[in-house]
């Protein structure tokens, strides 16, 4: 069968186009970036014999030699697939991920506005093991519903296809009793967030010396 006659919605392409990278299959990836099969070969069927022979960890050390003898791999497709492999070696070089757990391990990424003047409003989106994708200022200034929108924080969410949401800010009071637009605003996002599927696991509260946890206190 070829590419072409394989619905629409299925193809590699328009399937990452749709539904983002997260819900395509190795082979599906692979054959985004080889693009073509060979006669009597389409590009789908080829990138499953590649991973048949070459499982991912494999495929990333394999040598450009290896890569031209397999299924019809030319110096084209070979050099392609390794310029991939190393250009995601130098992205992830030395980057560390951050696993956050507990109110303490939020209380601890926050050292930089623990003690500012302002309210920092700090949105964690995270995957589904708990492990930070990306962590953003939405706000500064005092915390207040008509201040926090939830457009604000889930656009971001969306687009970095985050599983959950941590949402944290620091109190220059050094006081971390939560205030009534501080539960406010908090139940309002986690009520948006029950309809877009992405769950707010918390909401901690930091000083300079302590943390209150949302959660902990039934307030979530």
């Amino acid at each position: 069968m070829k590419i072409k006659d394989i619905p629409k919605i299925e193809r590699p392409r328009e399937k990452l186009a749709k539904y983002g990278p997260e819900k395509l299959s190795n082979a599906e990836l692979l054959a985004i970036l080889l693009r073509t099969g060979t006669k009597g070969q389409n590009v789908l069927d080829m990138s499953k014999k590649i991973l048949r022979k070459f499982p991912q960890e494999k495929l990333a050390e394999a040598s450009l030699e290896e890569l031209q003898k397999t299924f019809g791999l030319g110096a084209t497709k070979a050099t392609e697939i390794i310029a991939c492999f190393e250009l995601s070696r130098r992205v992830l070089k030395d980057k560390q991920t951050e696993i956050l757990l507990s109110p303490r391990d939020v209380w601890e990424n926050l050292h930089d506005i623990r003690d500012n003047k302002k309210e920092h409003f700090i949105v964690f989106y995270l995957d589904a093991r708990h492990q930070k994708i990306k962590r953003e200022i939405i706000s500064v200034g005092t915390l207040n519903a008509s201040l926090i929108h939830p457009r604000e924080v889930f656009e971001s969410a969306i687009k970095h296809s985050a599983a959950q949401i941590l949402i944290a800010h620091n109190h220059p009071s050094g006081e971390t009793q939560p205030s009534d637009d501080d539960i406010a605003v908090t139940k309002r996002l986690v009520e948006a967030g029950k309809i877009l599927g992405i769950e707010i696991v918390d909401h901690v509260i930091v000083s300079q010396t302590s943390f209150l946890s949302l959660k902990c206190e039934g307030l979530l």
